[in-house]
């Protein structure tokens, strides 16, 4: 193992610090670069130092250093010269070379190999390495920049961000997917929705948003399932119907995906991922002719009250072939395939209900909600569910509530089909699903 000692770096106090992005824009400079060893190379006394930086990649070329083990991260200085084929088109040649914080003992994983030769589960039990892998933090950047045009979107329409309890008393849509904890002797829940307290809150700002994660006890095995995952919540008072919410959902992404193009492209270039075009009306069709539409184009039955996996793929399939669009809603929905609170059509066997599904999948759940209290209690009642368990959300509507709807996206589903990553926890940084809790 080569010795971590450090050579001085010259009169590298004077200099800023320089990112291995603006290296073209400093030839024949002298730099000060810091990062970690992402590779390193002797090559007949010559000695090559790929540096990695929050940027990219900086290769530095040198002679008689004591370069540490790969993760060290070090500081560099040297005179910037054009270089074919070093990335960039531009390489340092080193004068001085410091390292800040020597790496212990070799990476668990080859980060410049791991794409093609890593256990995907290794990667997530090495997860506080592999996140260091250029395509792995490409996949967050972009998740985060989405998350940013989430925000600026909705500020811009006159929306209030909340924050909303993780530790509720009952779950915001039934069933046994809950997370139970003792709270101080009395039994609690982790939220697995924002739902009911973003609609409270709809009677204070009339159009609230949240960014949270949620949680839902289910011991899903599939790849497009988390059991924590990053909610974006919509709600908003006012509306005429579930049409004024579709419409704001297809300016929010055709707002989101202009945002992508212009602050990751370079990161869609590395992952090889193209940013849909959102056309001005999202197509949609209601479930029950969603279903037949499948069967007769495609000879597949869907069986159950929903769009079963197969379904949905070969539905997006079609309007990608016939349509042009990536994205579809789905409206409709019976209420055996919607919670207590989804708005009943007149007749009350369908709701005011939707899905968007994006590229194959679902990545939204959405619609208008029950804003009438008399009409919600008999909704509760025909769900079965405890009138008093719901009693601090079904208060307010005792007070007036306008007509509203909303939805909700899953930032990481998104992230995946943007990106073209196969299983949905490799857009997580830290994924929980049902066996994993560590890193």
């Amino acid at each position: 193992m080569t010795s971590p000692e450090s050579q001085p770096a010259p009169s590298s106090s004077r200099l800023p610090r320089t990112l291995a992005r603006d290296l073209a824009q400093l030839e024949d400079q002298s730099v000060r670069l810091q990062g970690f060893l992402h590779a390193r190379r002797d090559l007949g006394g010559v000695q090559f130092a790929v540096l990695r930086d929050v940027s990219g990649l900086a290769q530095c070329v040198g002679g008689g250093l004591h370069l540490p083990l790969p993760e060290s991260a070090v500081e560099i200085v040297g005179t910037v010269k054009a270089h074919s084929k070093a990335p960039g088109g531009y390489e340092v040649q080193i004068s001085g070379f410091r390292v800040l914080s020597a790496a212990t003992q070799p990476s668990p994983l080859e980060i410049p190999k791991m794409e093609w030769n890593v256990n995907p589960e290794t990667m997530l039990d090495y997860r506080y390495v592999s996140l260091r892998g250029l395509k792995e933090r490409a996949a967050l950047r972009v998740q985060a920049e989405l998350v940013r045009a989430f925000h600026e979107h909705l500020d811009g329409e006159g929306f209030t961000e909340i924050s909303t309890p993780k530790i509720v008393s009952a779950g915001a849509e039934g069933g046994a997917n809950l997370f139970k904890l003792d709270y101080f002797g009395e039994q609690a829940y982790l939220a697995q929705s924002p739902q009911l307290y973003k609609q409270i809150m709809v009677g204070v700002f009339e159009r609230v948003y949240e960014v949270a994660p949620v949680y839902r006890a289910e011991e899903h095995a599939t790849s497009r399932h988390l059991n924590e995952y990053l909610s974006l919540d919509v709600e908003m008072g006012f509306i005429d119907s579930e049409e004024d919410v579709m419409a704001l959902e297809n300016r929010l992404l055709a707002s989101i995906m202009a945002h992508l193009k212009t602050r990751c492209a370079a990161e869609f270039a590395l992952l090889g991922a193209s940013i849909p075009e959102v056309p001005p009306h999202i197509p949609q069709i209601p479930l029950l002719d969603a279903r037949e539409l499948v069967h007769r184009e495609f000879g597949h039955v869907v069986g159950g009250k929903d769009l079963d996996p197969e379904a949905e793929r070969l539905l997006c399939q079609y309007y990608a072939d016939n349509g042009g669009s990536d994205f579809v809603f789905v409206t409709k929905y019976p209420r055996a395939a919607r919670p207590f609170y989804a708005y009943p059509e007149e007749g009350g066997e369908l709701t005011r209900g939707f899905d968007l599904l994006f590229r194959g999948i679902e990545i939204t759940s959405g619609g208008q909600r029950i804003n009438d209290y008399a009409m919600l209690m008999q909704s509760i009642a025909d769900y079965r569910l405890s009138p008093e368990s719901l009693e601090g959300y079904s208060e307010v509507f005792k007070y007036g509530m306008p007509p509203h709807g909303g939805f909700a996206i899953g930032a990481e589903r998104l992230t995946a089909r943007l990106l073209g990553i196969a299983n949905v926890r490799y857009a997580r940084a830290f994924p929980r699903d049902r066996n994993r809790l560590t890193p």
